[in-house]
């Protein structure tokens, strides 16, 4: 055996052997397997254990652990459940590893203690046997041997307890040097004598008088007591003396250095703080009963009672008898909470709870029922309270459990001014105490978690933080929420001017101007055109109903509240329209000759600024775009009617002008030419015909041969007179090509040429000089007719005749 500090501070003696039971899996260690502990002392027994996971192909959960030492109907009993356990014993489990604390142990917890383990899977069970046997012990004096002035002593216990660890006391005064389990007296007065194990001196064992006579004595009727909160309770001691007790009282040791003798204790029934609640009474001789009502949290203490003769004091060192002054309350071990009620597992808890008691539980302060267990199972509305009481206690009841009241939110008072600190505080009533937590609503039903905590704190609050908030207070039987309101105070922000439907407006249409940017509370506008102050109000909307060129400008508006004033940044509004009667105009002006140019121009005041297209009358396609059109060449056919379209975007205007091509000087010219021309060839034909008469007849001399060298070359002026010609040449048979060609109509002439082009550099020059003049080319031959009728059959624009050598002029 070993001395072990277990971890609520409390010794207990045990063997320290693991003992491992398990298989498939399955296993429960106990950490040893005999426990021995003083009656009225404190004990834990501590397990670890472990199970498969999965099992069966499935999920393997544990759901319940508890610890037993007894089977109803072949099923075993949870401790906590049995009466005589009842505010004694605690299951704590952290994990995989369980502990079993009992507390007041008495004889009857003697026992063997098995750990059990639950799962969510059929057949999913297991505990660990052998379990954990605990063994209690009352100590004792015993005299082992005597003479007439000495005594050997023996402490007592039916648990092996290593020589060391014990504690004697000499009529109620700790022996200092005493730890063995044995001492040695000598009798020089009648004394008693107890003993104790170390740390377990609360448990005491009886005073022995060693004489054998009567000698000096206390003993505590109890060692402990627990009761509940203003009850009453009363403590017991007997005492005994062989001489004559001159006074006794009972006090507190804490309290001995408070009255005015520190170093004597104070006699409880004179004690302020008793006042009124303690009595002492004495039934007979040597039983003292003190009796404390109201009881008090304070009145936890030990209490210890004194006797004194006229050469003798009872010591202090003895332990006395401790009181605990309990409040009950009701504890939440489960809750499912619903939409309107909640389905709870409550538990009625103590620091200690008196033996054998039963509970008593209240709905709404009405008795609902009575269990030997401190548990309570059922359904409960979130307006429900829950409380609980010792049976024979009902006026002293746990305070009561329920879910939380409908909170109430503070905020400052008076006016929220932008960049002030705010705090927002939500409190509810409830126990077990609400958690708290804050809320924002927004425009899309969004509540984003904003804070934590009973108080919402803005360092800095900002316009954009005014809105609906709302607090929740939670605990588990329950939730609730309330609603708080924010209105932040602030000067009017950046602003600006907002055209509808646009700032690009077409005339005659409504136009509405809007001052845009937030203050609070609202500001008062002033509106300006062209930085002139307008007349409209201090309304934010202006509305021009049929707007008109003179609403063309800059608008802008100054917002104000008490707290300051701003000016919008400024919008133009353009007043659209569609274009105007375009006006048309012609340059030159004067009269329109052929193959001059002529510039179209036209107009219109529109805006957007009109685009420009024209047609010529019976023609679809445009001619032209553009505001400018231009005739680089004019013909007679560009005669007519021009039509110039105005367009924009909002509509189109047409305007029509004609215009007239005449003939020019150059073509009077031309004219003339070509009557010369004409009046020529007729006299050719006619002068052919009567060769052709005469070359019928034989008239030519045989040897003579035309001259192929001379050539005549005539030009024919609009006059129609004959030029550059000789005797000798007139005199000359030649042949005559007259050929007519049409180059174009911009430079009309007709060219009369030789059919072979023979010409001298100087006559090519005067060609080139007068293109607007007619041509006649006669040109001597040396062929026959017949090679001249060849030529001409090749050319058929050229026309031949032989000519009597005879000197003519031409008319």
């Amino acid at each position: 055996m070993s001395l072990k500090a277990a971890a609520s501070g409390l010794v207990v003696f045990l063997l320290s052997v693991q003992v491992v039971q398990g298989q498939d899996g399955w296993g429960v260690t106990y950490t040893s397997t005999k426990i021995c502990a003083v009656t009225g002392s404190s004990v834990e027994i501590r397990c670890s254990y472990k199970y498969p996971s999965p099992w069966g192909g499935r999920v393997n959960t544990v759901e319940k652990t508890f610890w037993f030492t007894k089977w109803n109907n072949k099923k075993p009993v949870d401790l906590k459940t049995v009466s005589e356990y009842a505010g004694r014993v605690e299951n704590l489990c952290e994990k995989n590893i369980c502990t079993l604390r009992i507390r007041n142990l008495r004889e009857s917890d003697s026992d063997e203690y098995k750990f059990r383990i639950e799962t969510n899977q059929e057949g999913g069970r297991y505990f660990g046997t052998p379990g954990v046997t605990l063994s209690l012990t009352d100590l004792s004096v015993q005299v082992e041997s005597k003479d007439p002035s000495s005594a050997n002593l023996k402490c007592q216990s039916s648990c092996v307890v290593p020589d060391n660890d014990y504690v004697w006391y000499k009529n109620g005064e700790k022996i200092q040097t005493a730890t063995s389990s044995y001492l040695q007296v000598k009798f020089n007065y009648p004394e008693s004598y107890s003993c104790a194990l170390k740390g377990y001196e609360d448990s005491l064992s009886p005073s022995v008088c060693v004489t054998g006579r009567h000698s000096n004595t206390v003993t505590s009727i109890q060692g402990s007591i627990c009761a509940p909160k203003g009850s009453s309770v009363d403590i017991s001691c007997t005492y005994s003396s062989n001489e004559c007790i001159t006074s006794k009282f009972w006090f507190i040791p804490e309290r001995s250095h408070q009255g005015q003798n520190p170093s004597q204790p104070e006699d409880l029934s004179k004690d302020s703080q008793y006042a009124g609640r303690v009595q002492i009474t004495e039934t007979w001789r040597g039983y003292s009963t003190l009796r404390i009502s109201d009881l008090r949290d304070s009145d936890s203490a030990q209490y210890l009672f004194k006797f004194k003769t006229p050469s003798f004091e009872w010591s202090s060192d003895l332990p006395g008898t401790t009181l605990t002054v309990t409040a009950l309350q009701v504890q939440v071990i489960t809750a499912t909470v619903q939409q309107s009620n909640t389905y709870a597992e409550l538990k009625c808890h103590s620091s200690c709870s008196p033996a054998g008691v039963s509970y008593v539980w209240f709905k709404n302060r009405e008795k609902i029922m009575t269990t030997v267990t401190s548990s309570y199972k059922g359904l409960l509305h979130h307006a429900d309270r829950i409380s609980c009481a010792l049976k024979g206690h009902e006026v002293f009841p746990s305070p009561a459990v329920y879910a939380p009241r409908i909170p109430s939110s503070s905020r400052p008072s008076g006016e929220i001014k932008e960049g002030r600190s705010v705090t927002l505080t939500c409190s509810s009533e409830a126990n077990p105490a609400a958690n708290y937590t804050w809320y924002k609503r927004n425009s899309n039903a969004d509540v984003p978690l904003l804070s934590e905590g009973p108080q919402l704190v803005f360092s800095s609050i900002q316009s954009s933080d005014s809105g609906q908030y709302f607090c929740t207070a939670e605990n588990k039987l329950g939730r609730t929420s309330a609603n708080t309101f924010i209105d932040v105070k602030y000067a009017p922000k950046t602003s600006s001017v907002l055209a509808s439907p646009s700032a690009e407006i077409e005339i005659g249409k409504s136009l509405q101007l809007t001052c845009k940017g937030g203050a609070n509370p609202a500001a008062t506008h002033t509106w300006y055109k062209d930085n002139q102050t307008l007349p409209w109000g201090s309304k934010d909307i202006y509305q021009l109903a049929s707007i008109t060129l003179e609403d063309k400008g800059n608008y802008h508006c100054e917002s104000k509240n008490k707290y300051g004033q701003i000016n919008s940044t400024s919008v133009h509004i353009d007043v659209q329209y569609a274009p105007k009667l375009p006006s048309v105009s012609v340059s030159p002006s004067a009269e329109i000759e052929e193959g001059s140019s002529v510039t179209l121009t036209c107009s219109s005041d529109a805006n957007p600024a009109a685009n420009y297209t024209w047609y010529k009358e019976n023609d679809d396609s445009p001619k032209a775009s553009g505001q400018i059109f231009t005739i680089t060449y004019l013909k007679a056919e560009h005669s007519g009617n021009y039509s110039c379209g105005a367009q924009n975007k909002l509509g189109r205007l047409n305007s029509t002008l004609h215009l007239s091509v005449v003939a020019g000087s150059m073509k009077t010219v031309a004219a003339g030419s070509i009557t010369a021309v004409i009046v020529c060839i007729i006299f050719l034909i006619a002068f052919l015909l009567i060769r052709r008469k005469r070359s019928s007849k034989p008239t030519t001399e045989a040897g003579e041969r035309p001259d192929n060298d001379a050539q005549v070359r005539m030009y024919v002026s609009p006059s129609a007179a004959v030029q550059n010609t000789t005797p000798e040449q007139e005199a000359e048979v030649c042949y005559a090509s007259v050929r007519f060609i049409k180059n174009q109509e911009e430079a009309l002439y007709s060219n009369i040429k030789p059919a072979h082009l023979r010409r001298h550099k100087k006559d090519e020059k005067d060609m080139e000089d007068d293109v607007d003049h007619s041509t006649v080319t006669f040109k001597s031959h040396s062929a026959t007719a017949e090679s001249e009728r060849h030529e001409a059959a090749e050319d058929p624009s050229a026309l031949y005749s032989i000519v009597n050598k005879k000197p003519r002029v031409l008319t």
